[in-house]
């Protein structure tokens, strides 16, 4: 039950992700409208999500490259869920939006989600959960069987990192699509004008949230 709860911890936060304009949906709509042609918005979203999986697998593959120092485990969970927390009070703290995503020309979409995802902490949201699923499938004490044993954990953890951020980039993109083939179709372009909702308050909550998650589980060794 507890790996399946962090796997849907996976799926929720990319459809959590999707919902959340500053992921980047609100391009894909306008780019359809500006052109007239909705094949326009499917390119724009499959290049959101290209972006936003390149910005989880930068955040996880350092951290499954990590896994073979197991004797470590717990510190480096307890390390990654205050980095998380610390990154929620800051997006508390400082509400302006980085201006390096102003510079980034809206046609550049995989590079804009890139961006995007690595400046609100997206990918770090992933890290404690993706940790926990590692220790979950960790087989017996690997502490013990040697320096190959050792390998074989770090090359299945690197395929798992992979796994994650794809069912997250999914689930991400398939929130994303819905929101944008309603306001497309039905809702229009001055929706998003005029009902613009602002979810920054509640990422940086959902941040400090998973981050003390990630700390509860890493220290009760879930």
């Amino acid at each position: 039950m507890s790996l399946a709860a962090l796997w849907w911890a996976v799926i929720f936060s990319g459809f959590y992700h999707g919902l959340n304009p500053g992921m980047g949906w609100p391009l894909a709509v306008s780019a359809a409208l500006m052109e007239r042609r909705p094949l326009v918005m499917v390119k724009a979203l499959a290049m959101l999500a290209l972006g936003h999986f390149l910005a989880m697998i930068g955040i996880l593959l350092p951290f499954s490259l990590m896994i073979f120092l197991v004797e470590r485990e717990t510190e480096i969970r307890l390390v990654a869920g205050f980095v998380v927390v610390a990154m929620g009070v800051y997006l508390l703290i400082n509400r302006k939006h980085p201006r390096i995503l102003a510079r980034v020309h809206p046609a550049r979409l995989v590079l804009w989600s890139f961006l995007a995802a690595m400046a609100h902490g997206a990918g770090l949201m992933l890290v404690p959960i993706y940790l926990g699923i590692c220790g979950l499938l960790e087989p017996g004490n690997v502490a013990a069987s040697g320096h190959a044993a050792a390998q074989v954990l770090m090359s299945n953890d690197i395929v798992t990192a992979f796994f994650v951020a794809a069912v997250h980039t999914l689930a991400m993109t398939t929130a994303g699509a819905s929101v944008a083939v309603i306001v497309y179709h039905w809702l229009g372009l001055k929706f998003i004008s005029k009902s613009w909702f602002n979810l920054d308050v509640v990422w940086a909550v959902s941040l400090i949230i998973v981050g003390g998650f990630g700390i509860w589980s890493a220290l009760g060794s879930h």
